[in-house]
């Protein structure tokens, strides 16, 4: 499978495979009759799913019909890209400005390729995603990812988000009631 990105997809376009997970049915002396085999693809172009979907299949029903196995192949569409819409970004950007400072803000963002469902919300409803930056860079967190055992969650950014959100209202609200005139 690691193959598809590398073979298949356009290198101006990102793109991702993970194969997370293995369960079989077996024991470690004898062949299984059953194998699952589960994972993740993330790219920013339904384009590029449409492809690595095709792809996938392709591979798994030729890899069991050259083997003599039976393939059940299953892919969900769970998440869509996250991609901000550019009003909101500029709102967004203002508003983190005056909360904590021009020189904390980074619009220039490069694309990520984490799992996250956001993506969902906007295909029907501009939005825009935003890293709060709750990480805490001292020696003693070594920056540990938000979803590990070990993360320690640094509470002051809950001051930091409520004033966030406040500020998004003072500003938005006023536009938004001039906007339904």
């Amino acid at each position: 499978m690691q193959t598809i990105v590398s073979r298949n997809v356009n290198p101006l376009n990102q793109a991702v495979i993970s194969c997370t997970e293995l369960h079989t049915d077996g024991v470690h002396n004898a062949i299984p009759s059953n194998v699952e085999i589960s994972g993740d693809t993330r790219s920013f172009s339904t384009e590029v799913q449409e492809l690595i979907e095709t792809r996938m299949r392709s591979i798994s029903e030729g890899i069991c019909q050259m083997n003599g196995a039976e393939c059940e192949f299953e892919y969900t569409h769970e998440f869509a890209p996250t991609i901000n819409w550019e009003k909101c970004v500029d709102v967004v950007a203002k508003v983190a400005k005056n909360v904590v400072g021009e020189d904390k803000v980074n619009t220039n963002c490069e694309p990520w390729m984490a799992s996250e469902d956001f993506g969902n919300f906007l295909k029907y409803v501009p939005g825009c995603f935003l890293f709060l930056g709750s990480g805490k860079s001292t020696e003693v967190s070594k920056n540990i990812p938000l979803h590990n055992s070990q993360y320690d969650y640094n509470d002051d950014v809950l001051l930091t988000g409520a004033e966030f959100f406040a500020e998004l209202i003072r500003i938005r609200l006023p536009q938004q009631q001039l906007d339904e005139i």
